[in-house]
């Protein structure tokens, strides 16, 4: 399927864009707290600040009283060692009692890069000594032995590229590791998914993360077939019933037409008990129309009706269909007007003439019942490029909007569940409708120019001769 591999770009992307996401943030929190920690406060600097602002005089070791406000601020503690001596010659009043009074060199070495006593110190050179700064024991820890090795250092970037690039393809595996087995079983069941679709069975291995939706598949395919089965026998016993009741019902219909026949013949009987016979003779012949129009819907519903498809010309036959008609003696009140325009000879179509026929038919007969008082019917072909274009029209009573609409877009199927009432073309147009479908054609019926009812059989031309 299609989206099989638009899923696993979308998977892949969202990887991406999460793996480059994660370094900017990483980066930026770490930058954020690095910057922090070193913009804000330096105790090296705080070091040589109070180391500045020592100074001797006949007195002794001053500071200064901003000095000893800052130290006091931060929790420090600070005093001198002297160079020639190396006593403490100068001291805050707060430095621990821990503290030693003298040092050596050694003593000196260790507390200008670590601790004295477990406190922090930061030293600064002051006038004739160093100045030590001490903190409390928690408040800074220090790295004593701080030694790299230059080589490592000058690939310190290279080797990071590095690791985040072996870290990038890592996930990378670990993401393609587990999306391919769930792409494997993802497959099947959208494979079993576009069967269901199709009308398809389907048999998915019920295996993997997805077993459970695997088995739910199968058995919704076990229902649909069975479904399906059913509903196939339905509809051949209706097709099935409907021919017989057919062939039952005329026999006996062909007789009461032809006992109502000699009735309205006969010279024995007055002039009003024959015109009732002849209106017996032309409902029962509407009637028959209805039993064999019956029948054909219920063949074309359940494809029980094969199509003769050859090349024809579609003017001939409509052509045919109207003086058919003419030869019938139709009553004055319903004319034919041919509209096609005299340029058009052929229009060449895939079609099966006689159901063709019955369709052009039908679309006649349908603007007759539905104007009982008369009205002129237009026929007309159109060649639009690669579409053969019938139009059956009249300047009748036509049809509501509403009735069009309904008409064009709601599905006419032999088994209705609506309100008969409201099937006001009955049988015709859905005749028409599955004769043009089976020609791959499409009917639009619409309001006509004349103000009337209008359909139009749209069906794919083929090249003439």
């Amino acid at each position: 399927m299609k989206s099989i591999p638009k899923l696993i770009r979308r998977f892949a992307g969202i990887m991406t864009l999460s793996v480059i996401l994660l370094v900017i943030l990483n980066i930026s929190f770490f930058a954020i707290v690095f910057v922090k920690n070193t913009s804000t406060f330096s105790p090296w600097d705080m070091a040589d600040h109070a180391a500045a602002a020592l100074q001797l005089s006949d007195d002794g070791y001053s500071i200064s009283d901003d000095a000893m406000a800052k130290l006091k601020e931060e929790d420090s503690w600070a005093f001198l060692i002297d160079n020639d001596t190396r006593q403490v010659v100068w001291r805050t009043d707060n430095l621990p009692d821990d503290i030693p009074m003298q040092y050596t060199l050694s003593d000196v070495a260790r507390l200008s890069r670590g601790y004295v006593d477990g406190y922090p110190t930061f030293t600064g050179e002051a006038q004739s000594g160093l100045l030590v700064l001490g903190y409390p024991k928690d408040r800074f820890w220090k790295h004593t032995r701080a030694s790299w090795d230059y080589k490592f250092i000058a690939d310190l970037p290279k080797n990071a590229m590095i690791i985040l690039a072996v870290n990038i393809v890592l996930i990378f595996l670990i993401y393609a590791a587990v999306d391919s087995k769930l792409l494997r079983s993802i497959k099947p069941i959208t494979n079993g998914i576009q069967n269901l679709s199709n009308g398809s069975p389907v048999c998915i291995k019920e295996k993997g993360v997805l077993s459970e939706l695997a088995e739910k598949i199968n058995k919704t395919s076990e229902i649909l077939q069975m479904q399906a089965e059913q509903l196939r026998k339905k509809e051949t016993a209706r097709a099935n019933w409907i021919a017989g009741v057919s062939h039952d019902v005329r026999t006996p219909l062909s007789m009461i037409m032809g006992y109502a026949g000699q009735l309205e013949n006969s010279k024995k009987l007055s002039e009003i008990e024959r015109k009732k016979a002849a209106v017996i003779v032309r409902q029962s012949s509407r009637m028959k129309d209805l039993i064999n129009d019956l029948n054909l819907a219920s063949k074309l519903e359940y494809d029980m009706q094969p199509l003769t498809m050859k090349r024809e010309n579609a003017i001939s036959i409509i052509r045919q269909v109207i003086v058919d008609f003419m030869n019938t003696n139709i009553d004055d009140k319903f004319p034919i007007e041919w509209k096609t325009a005299d340029t058009l000879s052929a229009c060449y179509i895939n079609a099966d003439k006689d159901l063709l026929k019955r369709a052009i038919s039908n679309l006649i007969q349908n603007s007759i019942n539905h104007n009982e008082n008369g009205c002129v019917i237009y026929a007309s072909v159109d060649d639009d490029s690669s579409t053969c274009k019938i139009c059956i029209e009249d300047n009748g009573i036509g049809a509501a909007d509403e009735q069009i609409d309904r008409l064009n877009n709601t599905p006419h199927y032999m088994i209705c569940d609506t309100n008969t009432s409201e099937q006001r073309h009955g049988l015709g147009l859905l005749i028409v409708k599955q004769i043009i479908k089976g020609h791959n054609g499409k009917v639009l019926i619409g309001h006509s120019e004349y103000g009337g009812f209008k359909v139009v059989l749209a069906i794919p031309t083929v090249p003439g001769c």
